[in-house]
């Protein structure tokens, strides 16, 4: 039963985040270019790391879940 909780909470995150995303896309412009974002281009290849955007989302999201488990 936890792990139904747990996924059905995940969900509703993501969904979440995901509307935030869609509908406030032109004013995060930012995300996904921040210092430390490493982006290559070159002929008919391409290759982009984003490191410190990942490491701020993954931060926020361990905030997130953490205040939720403990309010569960």
């Amino acid at each position: 039963m936890q792990i139904a909780k747990g996924l059905i909470i995940a969900g509703v995150i993501l969904i979440i985040i995901g509307l935030i995303y869609y509908f406030f896309q032109d004013k995060l412009g930012w995300l996904g270019r921040l210092p430390g974002d490493f982006s290559y281009k070159k002929d008919n290849f391409s290759f982009f790391a984003p490191i410190t955007t990942m490491l701020i989302l993954s931060i926020l999201l361990s905030v997130i879940i953490n205040l939720i488990r403990r309010f569960l």
